[in-house]
């Protein structure tokens, strides 16, 4: 399973995505709004999650492969949302990417592929995201691909230090056939 953009690859995660995965893991700008860095067993822990929801619901975070060299970015893509939050039971669209990946539209493109992916293929009414208020750039993102606040859904996420609460969510609806 793969979606293709004009420059990305969104595919299943591989064992050769590991060294960059586990560099973003460590990156403090990559983890300012996410938590502490991850143990490299933390990240290899997080790959086998997104391939087993590959497996399991068709699609997951999936991993960003830029066409032009081969170079993974990152991850975008959707997955069951977490239990204790208010995207539990509905279609969670996500992203991060390293840093050097930043400012160059790649997270858009993977997440306008995501959406569109999802529009597709499965049967859901809407795609909801979350970040902490002061991820601006993700919570930017998320307008600019037509996503809006839902403000009465601010919460507090239970895997989350306490720095990193609240959280806010956004909704985007199916479009109109």
């Amino acid at each position: 399973m793969m979606i293709e953009t004009t420059r990305l690859i969104l595919r299943r995660w591989q064992d050769s995505d590991r060294p960059a995965w586990h560099a973003m893991g460590r990156d403090p700008a990559v983890m300012e709004f996410l938590g502490p860095p991850l143990s490299a067993e933390d990240a290899d822990a997080a790959m086998a999650r997104q391939n087993a929801f590959l497996d399991t619901h068709g699609h997951c975070f999936w991993a960003i492969e830029r066409k032009e060299d081969g170079a993974f970015l990152g991850f975008c893509g959707l997955k069951p949302g977490p239990e204790g939050t208010p995207l539990f039971g509905q279609i969670e669209i996500g992203w991060r990417l390293a840093a050097a990946g930043w400012g160059k539209g790649y997270a858009r493109e993977a997440a306008q592929a995501s959406l569109d992916w999802a529009w597709a293929n499965l049967d859901t009414p809407q795609v909801a995201a979350m970040t902490v208020l002061g991820n601006t750039r993700s919570w930017g993102l998320m307008e600019r691909l037509g996503m809006a606040r839902a403000h009465d859904e601010d919460f507090i996420h239970p895997n989350a230090p306490d720095w990193l609460n609240p959280h806010i969510t956004y909704r985007i609806a199916r479009p109109a056939d």
